[in-house]
């Protein structure tokens, strides 16, 4: 019985293997029939997108992305999350578990300058606390497309524990697709808060996008 378990194993692995090298042989024969030419074709093309990327990457700092920034009132909110795509904003109180998030999300927002990280004091802004049912602090508001796409509340996510690692957090911010993460594709999406549309007047600026 064992032997023939064994068989099997081995006649699956072989099965692999052969489908990995046929796809790397379709790979090497399809680079082997690239001219002069067509190489030019992939060599512009590949600088066109190192262009438009740094291009991007211009217009993200001079958003203010890559830094992590408080902002001290609800107007500033609304024009930030109408000028980028994905805004990570901490809402927090002067106490040790929101301190603890500004240490990590410091660090996040010089990793993913494609984000824009804030934070903002909730009780002075009643407003918005309402308008978003923030009750619990810290809660963390994951914004696309100027609205509120999904929450981290406390720690619960985070192992419920303030010695989190920012890798962790990243990991979730990853989840919900509001930075751009390596790890994304496997993993499963979270469940998605209500979405609440945080635009403010007809006219918006113009925005990141993608």
């Amino acid at each position: 019985m064992e032997n023939k378990v064994q068989e099997i194993i081995e006649k699956q692995v072989l099965t692999v293997a052969k489908a990995v090298e046929d796809k790397i042989d379709d790979q090497i024969a399809a680079l082997d029939k690239l001219d002069l030419d067509d190489i030019e074709v992939l060599r512009e093309r590949r600088l066109q997108q190192m262009k438009k990327m740094a291009e991007k990457r211009s217009r993200w700092i001079a958003l203010g992305h890559g830094d992590y920034s408080e902002i001290f009132s609800e107007k500033d909110f609304f024009s930030i999350v109408k000028a980028s795509d994905r805004v990570v904003c901490h809402f927090y109180r002067e106490n040790w578990p929101c301190k603890v998030v500004d240490k990590h999300l410091g660090i996040l927002a010089k990793q993913h300058i494609e984000t824009r990280f804030i934070k903002i004091q909730a009780e002075k802004s009643p407003f918005l606390a309402e308008k978003l049912k923030i009750v619990v602090l810290p809660t963390i508001a994951l914004i696309k497309n100027a609205k509120v796409d999904d929450y981290v509340v406390g720690f619960d996510e985070l192992g419920g524990t303030d010695d989190f690692s920012t890798e962790e957090l990243e990991e979730r911010l990853g989840k919900a697709q509001v930075i751009f993460f390596e790890g994304e594709s496997s993993l499963k999406p979270p469940s998605k808060a209500p979405t609440r549309n945080v635009r403010q007047g007809a006219n918006s600026q113009d925005s990141d996008s993608e």
